[in-house]
């Protein structure tokens, strides 16, 4: 089997495959970010980087048997401005169908964050089929909900196996949540620089970020910052497998990446 991953990062979907024992005979990266590479190559060194999506030909590969991606996703997000197809880091979903069409190959799966309807049903037109929502919370602590779109068979809800913040990072009487933007004129309030907190009431810590700061958790000794450790295990990837970067790196690439677990549960139908 050949794999063509799309915005490859630091490769979470070659995660997923080898923990299903999933064999492939060529896997090719396309990603321009120097340190996701990084990760990659030192846990995965037979993989073959091949550059920016906008150079990728699929003339200049094998027959391709599983492609995937989650395109930048800034411009979708509704915890951000929602330019949609207007960003242009939005428009590399239009190199992924691209590709899907030179490649043509026998499975597909394209992530991507909570959007409006009618951008959904954009993306959806274009690759012939309707998302799968899944929140990752179904599988760890992490409140991530997301969609998916795929031809893979059999892709269902997975099911809930109640994971909490408390249980897996062994932490006593944890507060999960994220801090908010404290206001401008924060002085003249008479406030303290300090950033307000929501927290959630069912024991999952809110999506992470890549802006550590805003990964915060409180504990019985107060505020502190998640660790990237922490960071790997509320997105079910390996620990310590992004130990080869800055920590910088590490939380933004895990901030940016797949829960490994849900595209295990989507994957392991490529087994039928």
């Amino acid at each position: 089997m050949n794999v063509l991953s799309l915005f490859d990062g630091m490769s979470c979907g070659q995660i997923a495959l080898n923990k299903l024992g999933i064999k492939y005979d060529n896997y090719f990266a396309s990603e321009i970010d120097k340190y996701a590479i990084q990760v990659t190559q030192k846990n995965y060194p037979n993989t073959k980087q091949i550059g920016s999506v906008t150079e990728v030909k699929g003339e200049d590969l094998p027959k391709i048997d599983l492609l995937y991606g989650g395109s930048p996703c800034q411009g979708f997000s509704t915890a951000g401005n929602e330019l949609n197809f207007n960003d242009p880091r939005s428009k590399l979903f239009f190199e992924f169908v691209r590709l899907l069409k030179e490649c043509k190959p026998k499975y597909f799966l394209l992530e991507n964050v909570g959007m409006k309807k009618e951008f959904r049903d954009i993306i959806s037109g274009y690759l012939g089929c309707e998302p799968i929502h899944i929140n990752s919370a179904k599988l760890t602590a992490q409140n991530r909900p997301r969609f998916y779109w795929t031809n893979i068979p059999n892709v269902t809800q997975p099911t809930d196996k109640g994971i909490t913040a408390e249980q897996v990072l062994n932490i006593k009487d944890v507060k999960v949540g994220q801090p908010q933007p404290y206001p401008r004129n924060y002085k003249k309030l008479g406030l303290k620089r300090v950033e307000r907190m929501e927290f959630r009431t069912d024991g999952k810590f809110n999506s992470i970020i890549t802006n550590s700061l805003k990964n915060q958790i409180e504990t019985e000794k107060g505020y502190r910052k998640l660790t990237p450790v922490e960071c790997e295990i509320l997105q079910t990837v390996p620990i310590n497998y992004t130990d080869c970067v800055s920590n910088t790196q590490r939380y933004k690439m895990l901030g940016n990446g797949w829960t490994v677990d849900v595209i295990v549960h989507i994957f392991k139908n490529l087994k039928n």
